[in-house]
Protein backbone atom coordinates (compact mmCIF):
# COMPACT_ATOMS: atom_id res chain seq x y z
CA UNK A 1 0.00 0.00 0.00
CA UNK A 2 2.61 3.08 1.05
CA UNK A 3 4.56 2.13 -2.01
CA UNK A 4 1.61 2.68 -4.38
CA UNK A 5 1.08 5.35 -2.44
CA UNK A 6 4.55 6.94 -3.46
CA UNK A 7 4.11 6.15 -6.72
CA UNK A 8 0.83 8.50 -6.92
CA UNK A 9 2.80 11.01 -5.17
CA UNK A 10 5.50 11.34 -7.22
CA UNK A 11 3.19 11.12 -10.39
CA UNK A 12 1.49 14.16 -9.40
CA UNK A 13 5.21 15.96 -8.56
CA UNK A 14 6.48 14.99 -12.15
CA UNK A 15 2.88 15.99 -13.82
CA UNK A 16 3.12 19.67 -11.91
CA UNK A 17 6.66 19.79 -12.48
CA UNK A 18 6.26 19.30 -16.29
CA UNK A 19 3.60 21.82 -16.03
CA UNK A 20 5.21 24.51 -14.03
CA UNK A 21 6.40 27.45 -16.21
CA UNK A 22 6.60 31.09 -15.70
CA UNK A 23 3.53 33.60 -15.08
CA UNK A 24 2.68 34.79 -18.88
CA UNK A 25 1.10 38.02 -19.96
CA UNK A 26 3.40 39.86 -17.14
CA UNK A 27 6.04 42.33 -18.20
CA UNK A 28 5.25 42.58 -21.40
CA UNK A 29 6.75 46.02 -22.02
CA UNK A 30 9.81 46.79 -20.13
CA UNK A 31 8.98 47.10 -16.08
CA UNK A 32 9.13 50.41 -14.26
CA UNK A 33 9.49 51.13 -10.58
CA UNK A 34 12.06 51.80 -8.41
CA UNK A 35 14.44 49.73 -6.30
CA UNK A 36 16.29 50.46 -3.05
CA UNK A 37 20.14 49.07 -4.28
CA UNK A 38 21.51 52.36 -5.94
CA UNK A 39 21.19 54.38 -3.10
CA UNK A 40 20.51 52.35 0.27
CA UNK A 41 22.61 49.10 -0.51
CA UNK A 42 21.44 47.11 2.68
CA UNK A 43 20.03 49.68 5.04
CA UNK A 44 16.60 49.52 3.94
CA UNK A 45 13.79 50.31 5.80
CA UNK A 46 9.61 50.00 5.78
CA UNK A 47 9.47 53.55 6.34
CA UNK A 48 11.87 54.45 3.04
CA UNK A 49 9.67 51.78 0.94
CA UNK A 50 6.32 53.84 2.63
CA UNK A 51 8.03 57.05 1.65
CA UNK A 52 9.02 55.75 -1.74
CA UNK A 53 5.53 54.65 -2.30
CA UNK A 54 3.78 58.04 -0.99
CA UNK A 55 6.19 59.93 -3.07
CA UNK A 56 5.11 57.59 -6.48
CA UNK A 57 1.43 58.90 -6.10
CA UNK A 58 2.63 62.61 -4.54
CA UNK A 59 4.72 63.15 -7.57
CA UNK A 60 2.18 61.44 -10.02
CA UNK A 61 4.97 58.68 -11.15
CA UNK A 62 2.51 55.87 -11.20
CA UNK A 63 0.38 58.26 -13.82
CA UNK A 64 3.72 57.93 -15.49
CA UNK A 65 3.74 54.28 -15.67
CA UNK A 66 5.90 53.39 -12.45
CA UNK A 67 4.15 50.50 -10.41
CA UNK A 68 6.94 48.41 -8.80
CA UNK A 69 8.27 49.23 -5.29
CA UNK A 70 11.23 46.56 -4.84
CA UNK A 71 13.37 46.30 -2.01
CA UNK A 72 16.98 45.02 -2.39
CA UNK A 73 19.63 42.73 -0.04
CA UNK A 74 19.90 43.13 3.70
CA UNK A 75 15.47 43.19 4.67
CA UNK A 76 16.01 39.56 6.43
CA UNK A 77 17.77 38.47 10.04
CA UNK A 78 21.46 36.93 9.22
CA UNK A 79 19.50 33.00 10.02
CA UNK A 80 16.46 31.84 8.66
CA UNK A 81 13.92 30.22 11.59
CA UNK A 82 14.26 27.04 13.86
CA UNK A 83 11.34 26.15 10.79
CA UNK A 84 13.86 27.60 7.92
CA UNK A 85 11.76 30.49 7.27
CA UNK A 86 13.17 33.86 6.07
CA UNK A 87 12.46 36.31 9.13
CA UNK A 88 12.14 40.06 8.13
CA UNK A 89 14.58 42.57 10.19
CA UNK A 90 12.26 43.62 13.40
CA UNK A 91 14.42 46.82 13.41
CA UNK A 92 14.00 47.55 9.79
CA UNK A 93 11.08 46.09 8.89
CA UNK A 94 8.89 46.08 12.58
CA UNK A 95 5.46 45.26 11.78
CA UNK A 96 6.45 42.27 9.11
CA UNK A 97 6.60 42.77 5.58
CA UNK A 98 2.88 41.94 4.60
CA UNK A 99 2.06 45.07 6.03
CA UNK A 100 4.70 46.69 4.08
CA UNK A 101 3.47 44.48 1.12
CA UNK A 102 -0.67 45.82 1.96
CA UNK A 103 0.71 49.42 2.24
CA UNK A 104 2.29 49.36 -1.18
CA UNK A 105 -0.82 48.10 -2.57
CA UNK A 106 -3.15 50.11 -0.55
CA UNK A 107 -1.38 53.10 -2.91
CA UNK A 108 -2.38 51.02 -6.04
CA UNK A 109 1.33 49.88 -6.48
CA UNK A 110 2.81 46.01 -7.18
CA UNK A 111 5.64 45.37 -4.63
CA UNK A 112 8.85 43.48 -5.27
CA UNK A 113 11.68 42.05 -2.66
CA UNK A 114 15.06 40.15 -3.71
CA UNK A 115 16.76 37.14 -3.20
CA UNK A 116 19.59 34.80 -4.43
CA UNK A 117 20.20 31.85 -5.97
CA UNK A 118 22.94 31.03 -3.43
CA UNK A 119 23.38 30.10 -0.48
CA UNK A 120 24.27 33.62 0.99
CA UNK A 121 22.75 36.81 -0.64
CA UNK A 122 25.61 39.28 -1.54
CA UNK A 123 25.09 41.13 1.26
CA UNK A 124 25.47 37.70 3.49
CA UNK A 125 22.49 36.86 4.17
CA UNK A 126 20.63 33.69 4.04
CA UNK A 127 20.07 32.72 0.15
CA UNK A 128 17.42 30.61 -1.56
CA UNK A 129 19.68 27.72 -1.88
CA UNK A 130 17.41 24.55 -1.18
CA UNK A 131 14.25 26.82 -0.15
CA UNK A 132 12.93 27.59 -3.38
CA UNK A 133 9.40 26.34 -2.35
CA UNK A 134 9.52 27.25 1.03
CA UNK A 135 10.68 30.80 0.02
CA UNK A 136 8.42 31.39 -2.90
CA UNK A 137 4.98 30.77 -0.06
CA UNK A 138 6.03 32.98 2.16
CA UNK A 139 6.43 35.55 -0.71
CA UNK A 140 3.36 34.91 -1.99
CA UNK A 141 1.64 34.81 1.46
CA UNK A 142 3.48 38.40 1.97
CA UNK A 143 1.68 39.68 -1.54
CA UNK A 144 4.83 39.96 -3.37
CA UNK A 145 4.60 40.66 -7.49
CA UNK A 146 8.18 40.89 -8.15
CA UNK A 147 11.19 39.04 -7.37
CA UNK A 148 14.51 40.01 -8.19
CA UNK A 149 16.75 37.30 -7.50
CA UNK A 150 20.59 37.64 -7.41
CA UNK A 151 23.96 35.25 -8.28
CA UNK A 152 25.95 35.79 -5.02
CA UNK A 153 27.66 32.58 -3.62
CA UNK A 154 26.41 29.78 -5.61
CA UNK A 155 29.78 27.49 -6.23
CA UNK A 156 29.32 25.46 -9.16
CA UNK A 157 25.74 25.74 -9.55
CA UNK A 158 24.59 25.40 -13.04
CA UNK A 159 22.31 28.60 -14.23
CA UNK A 160 19.71 28.01 -15.93
CA UNK A 161 18.37 25.07 -13.69
CA UNK A 162 19.02 27.16 -11.08
CA UNK A 163 16.87 29.95 -12.18
CA UNK A 164 14.31 27.66 -13.36
CA UNK A 165 14.15 25.62 -9.65
CA UNK A 166 13.04 28.85 -8.51
CA UNK A 167 10.51 29.83 -11.73
CA UNK A 168 8.64 26.74 -10.78
CA UNK A 169 8.24 27.19 -7.40
CA UNK A 170 6.74 30.48 -7.91
CA UNK A 171 4.32 28.65 -9.73
CA UNK A 172 4.07 26.33 -7.45
CA UNK A 173 2.81 29.27 -5.02
CA UNK A 174 0.46 30.43 -7.57
CA UNK A 175 0.88 34.10 -7.10
CA UNK A 176 1.44 35.70 -10.85
CA UNK A 177 5.59 37.20 -9.77
CA UNK A 178 7.53 38.91 -12.27
CA UNK A 179 10.69 37.60 -12.34
CA UNK A 180 14.05 39.34 -12.40
CA UNK A 181 17.22 36.75 -13.09
CA UNK A 182 20.53 39.15 -11.89
CA UNK A 183 22.90 36.70 -13.26
CA UNK A 184 25.00 39.52 -14.36
CA UNK A 185 25.27 37.95 -17.85
CA UNK A 186 27.96 35.22 -16.93
CA UNK A 187 26.18 32.30 -18.01
CA UNK A 188 24.26 34.01 -21.18
CA UNK A 189 20.82 34.42 -19.77
CA UNK A 190 19.20 35.69 -23.21
CA UNK A 191 19.89 32.13 -24.44
CA UNK A 192 18.12 30.72 -21.99
CA UNK A 193 16.06 32.92 -19.77
CA UNK A 194 13.15 33.51 -22.16
CA UNK A 195 11.68 30.44 -20.57
CA UNK A 196 12.28 31.12 -16.69
CA UNK A 197 12.11 35.01 -16.47
CA UNK A 198 10.62 38.15 -17.56
CA UNK A 199 14.26 39.99 -17.51
CA UNK A 200 17.29 38.83 -16.84
CA UNK A 201 20.60 41.45 -16.41
CA UNK A 202 23.40 41.26 -19.50
CA UNK A 203 26.05 42.94 -17.25
CA UNK A 204 27.59 43.16 -14.11
CA UNK A 205 26.49 46.18 -11.74
CA UNK A 206 26.01 50.03 -12.73
CA UNK A 207 28.29 52.79 -11.06
CA UNK A 208 27.29 55.88 -11.15
CA UNK A 209 29.10 57.29 -13.47
CA UNK A 210 28.52 58.64 -17.56
CA UNK A 211 31.91 56.28 -18.84
CA UNK A 212 34.04 54.62 -16.35
CA UNK A 213 34.85 51.11 -14.60
CA UNK A 214 34.92 50.92 -11.01
CA UNK A 215 36.91 48.27 -9.47
CA UNK A 216 36.00 46.43 -6.41
CA UNK A 217 38.25 44.57 -4.00
CA UNK A 218 40.93 45.42 -6.45
CA UNK A 219 44.03 42.76 -6.76
CA UNK A 220 42.12 39.99 -4.62
CA UNK A 221 40.82 36.88 -6.00
CA UNK A 222 37.20 38.02 -5.52
CA UNK A 223 37.91 41.41 -7.82
CA UNK A 224 34.98 42.23 -10.00
CA UNK A 225 34.12 45.81 -11.69
CA UNK A 226 31.29 47.68 -11.61
CA UNK A 227 30.52 49.99 -14.89
CA UNK A 228 29.27 53.44 -16.27
CA UNK A 229 26.30 54.09 -18.14
CA UNK A 230 28.07 54.08 -21.63
CA UNK A 231 30.50 50.94 -20.91
CA UNK A 232 26.74 49.33 -20.16
CA UNK A 233 25.28 49.71 -23.31
CA UNK A 234 28.68 49.08 -25.36
CA UNK A 235 29.08 46.20 -23.89
CA UNK A 236 25.78 43.77 -25.67
CA UNK A 237 25.04 45.19 -28.50
CA UNK A 238 24.68 41.99 -30.28
CA UNK A 239 22.06 40.33 -27.82
CA UNK A 240 18.83 42.74 -29.21
CA UNK A 241 17.35 39.79 -30.88
CA UNK A 242 16.35 38.24 -27.51
CA UNK A 243 14.53 40.52 -26.24
CA UNK A 244 10.60 41.45 -26.66
CA UNK A 245 7.30 41.01 -24.82
CA UNK A 246 7.41 39.45 -21.54
CA UNK A 247 11.41 38.62 -21.96
CA UNK A 248 13.45 42.01 -21.78
CA UNK A 249 17.18 42.45 -21.64
CA UNK A 250 18.56 44.75 -18.66
CA UNK A 251 21.46 46.60 -18.23
CA UNK A 252 20.78 47.37 -14.45
CA UNK A 253 18.74 49.86 -12.76
CA UNK A 254 18.81 53.99 -13.56
CA UNK A 255 21.26 56.14 -11.91
CA UNK A 256 19.64 59.34 -12.63
CA UNK A 257 19.63 62.11 -9.88
CA UNK A 258 22.14 60.23 -8.02
CA UNK A 259 25.65 61.89 -9.44
CA UNK A 260 25.62 62.62 -12.88
CA UNK A 261 24.92 66.07 -14.44
CA UNK A 262 21.81 66.64 -15.46
CA UNK A 263 22.57 66.49 -19.22
CA UNK A 264 24.45 62.88 -18.74
CA UNK A 265 20.75 61.68 -16.42
CA UNK A 266 18.62 62.69 -19.53
CA UNK A 267 20.94 60.73 -22.17
CA UNK A 268 20.78 57.91 -19.28
CA UNK A 269 17.47 57.86 -19.19
CA UNK A 270 16.71 58.27 -22.99
CA UNK A 271 19.23 55.69 -24.19
CA UNK A 272 17.34 52.98 -21.69
CA UNK A 273 14.25 53.71 -23.26
CA UNK A 274 15.85 53.52 -26.92
CA UNK A 275 17.12 49.94 -25.52
CA UNK A 276 13.55 49.06 -24.48
CA UNK A 277 15.00 48.86 -20.78
CA UNK A 278 13.43 47.97 -17.78
CA UNK A 279 13.04 51.61 -15.93
CA UNK A 280 13.86 50.72 -12.45
CA UNK A 281 15.05 53.79 -10.42
CA UNK A 282 17.71 53.73 -8.42
CA UNK A 283 17.21 57.41 -6.50
CA UNK A 284 16.01 58.76 -3.21
CA UNK A 285 13.12 60.72 -4.17
CA UNK A 286 12.90 62.31 -1.41
CA UNK A 287 15.88 64.34 -2.07
CA UNK A 288 15.27 64.43 -5.72
CA UNK A 289 15.59 68.19 -7.58
CA UNK A 290 13.15 69.45 -10.06
CA UNK A 291 15.84 68.58 -13.25
CA UNK A 292 15.56 65.00 -12.13
CA UNK A 293 11.78 64.82 -11.86
CA UNK A 294 11.28 66.55 -15.00
CA UNK A 295 13.59 63.43 -16.68
CA UNK A 296 12.28 60.79 -14.90
CA UNK A 297 8.68 62.03 -15.65
CA UNK A 298 9.27 62.78 -19.31
CA UNK A 299 6.37 61.01 -20.77
CA UNK A 300 7.13 61.20 -24.32
CA UNK A 301 11.20 59.46 -23.60
CA UNK A 302 9.32 56.99 -21.56
CA UNK A 303 5.95 55.78 -24.03
CA UNK A 304 9.47 55.12 -26.39
CA UNK A 305 10.48 52.36 -23.60
CA UNK A 306 7.13 51.44 -23.66
CA UNK A 307 6.38 51.07 -27.25
CA UNK A 308 4.28 48.16 -27.45
CA UNK A 309 6.30 46.26 -30.46
CA UNK A 310 9.17 45.99 -27.79
CA UNK A 311 11.70 46.13 -30.53
CA UNK A 312 14.81 47.06 -28.94
CA UNK A 313 16.75 49.86 -30.40
CA UNK A 314 20.38 50.36 -31.96
CA UNK A 315 23.71 52.31 -32.50
CA UNK A 316 23.19 53.03 -35.91
CA UNK A 317 26.79 54.90 -36.23
CA UNK A 318 29.54 57.19 -34.66
CA UNK A 319 29.23 60.44 -36.56
CA UNK A 320 32.49 62.95 -35.15
CA UNK A 321 31.92 61.36 -31.53
CA UNK A 322 27.69 61.87 -31.64
CA UNK A 323 26.24 58.54 -31.27
CA UNK A 324 23.35 57.61 -33.10
CA UNK A 325 20.57 55.47 -32.25
CA UNK A 326 17.30 54.23 -33.28
CA UNK A 327 14.37 52.26 -32.50
CA UNK A 328 11.83 51.29 -34.67
CA UNK A 329 8.12 52.01 -33.04
CA UNK A 330 4.67 51.46 -33.85
CA UNK A 331 2.42 53.28 -36.85
CA UNK A 332 5.84 53.23 -38.60
CA UNK A 333 7.07 55.85 -36.56
CA UNK A 334 10.63 56.10 -35.05
CA UNK A 335 12.98 57.15 -32.32
CA UNK A 336 16.26 58.53 -33.06
CA UNK A 337 18.90 59.85 -30.44
CA UNK A 338 22.02 61.84 -31.20
CA UNK A 339 24.10 61.56 -27.83
CA UNK A 340 26.91 63.43 -27.84
CA UNK A 341 29.72 61.29 -26.44
CA UNK A 342 32.70 63.80 -26.04
CA UNK A 343 33.78 66.30 -23.44
CA UNK A 344 32.94 69.48 -25.41
CA UNK A 345 29.79 70.71 -27.60
CA UNK A 346 29.38 68.98 -31.13
CA UNK A 347 27.11 70.03 -33.72
CA UNK A 348 25.67 67.69 -35.96
CA UNK A 349 24.89 68.01 -39.49
CA UNK A 350 22.45 64.73 -40.30
CA UNK A 351 20.95 63.93 -43.82
CA UNK A 352 18.07 60.94 -43.37
CA UNK A 353 18.07 60.92 -47.17
CA UNK A 354 21.30 60.43 -47.05
CA UNK A 355 21.05 57.49 -44.46
CA UNK A 356 18.55 54.79 -45.15
CA UNK A 357 18.00 53.09 -42.07
CA UNK A 358 17.01 49.31 -42.30
CA UNK A 359 16.43 47.19 -39.31
CA UNK A 360 17.29 43.82 -40.13
CA UNK A 361 15.37 42.10 -36.90
CA UNK A 362 11.93 44.03 -37.78
CA UNK A 363 12.72 44.74 -41.15
CA UNK A 364 11.55 48.19 -40.85
CA UNK A 365 12.56 50.82 -42.80
CA UNK A 366 13.04 54.61 -42.22
CA UNK A 367 13.52 55.18 -45.80
CA UNK A 368 13.32 59.57 -46.42
CA UNK A 369 13.67 59.14 -50.08
CA UNK A 370 10.56 57.71 -50.08
CA UNK A 371 8.55 59.32 -46.91
CA UNK A 372 8.95 63.05 -45.68
CA UNK A 373 8.82 62.21 -42.02
CA UNK A 374 8.17 65.03 -39.36
CA UNK A 375 9.99 65.68 -36.21
CA UNK A 376 9.37 65.92 -32.51
CA UNK A 377 11.86 66.78 -30.12
CA UNK A 378 10.91 64.96 -26.67
CA UNK A 379 13.09 66.96 -23.88
CA UNK A 380 11.96 70.23 -25.32
CA UNK A 381 8.11 68.95 -26.02
CA UNK A 382 7.94 70.71 -29.38
CA UNK A 383 7.34 70.08 -32.95
CA UNK A 384 10.32 70.55 -35.52
CA UNK A 385 9.72 73.55 -38.32
CA UNK A 386 11.47 71.27 -40.47
CA UNK A 387 11.29 67.49 -41.98
CA UNK A 388 13.49 65.31 -43.43
CA UNK A 389 13.51 67.74 -46.57
CA UNK A 390 16.49 69.23 -45.08
CA UNK A 391 19.52 67.88 -42.93
CA UNK A 392 18.55 68.13 -39.01
CA UNK A 393 21.55 70.25 -37.91
CA UNK A 394 21.62 71.29 -33.90
CA UNK A 395 24.59 72.11 -31.58
CA UNK A 396 24.20 69.13 -28.57
CA UNK A 397 26.22 70.00 -25.03
CA UNK A 398 28.45 67.14 -23.85
CA UNK A 399 27.12 64.13 -22.78
CA UNK A 400 23.82 65.15 -23.78
CA UNK A 401 21.05 63.95 -26.19
CA UNK A 402 19.10 65.18 -28.82
CA UNK A 403 16.16 62.84 -29.22
CA UNK A 404 13.55 62.60 -31.79
CA UNK A 405 10.04 61.11 -32.56
CA UNK A 406 9.90 60.82 -36.33
CA UNK A 407 6.29 60.40 -38.15
CA UNK A 408 5.41 59.96 -41.48
CA UNK A 409 4.02 63.39 -42.54
CA UNK A 410 0.34 62.99 -43.61
CA UNK A 411 -0.91 65.01 -47.13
Amino acid sequence: MRSIVLSIVCALAMTFAAQAQKFENLAMTPPMGWNSWNTFACDISEKTVKDMADLFVELGLDKCGYEYIVIDDGWMLRERDKDGNLVPDPAKFPNGMKAVADYVHSKGLKFGIYNCAGSQTCGGYPGGRGHEYQDARLYASYGIDYLKYDWCNTGKMYAPEAYKTMRDALYTAGRPVVFSLCEWGDNQPWEWGAEIGHLWRTTGDIYCCYDCEYVVNKGQPNQWSAWGVWKILRMRQDIRKYAGPGHWNDPDMLEVGNCMTAAEDRSHFALWALSAAPLILGNDLRKANKETIETIKNTEVIAIDQDKLGIQGYEYKMQDSVSIWVKPLENNEWAVGFVNTSLSEKEINFDFKQNVITDDLSGKSLDATKNEYVFRDLFRHENLKNTTKKPVVAKIPSHDILMLRLSVKTK
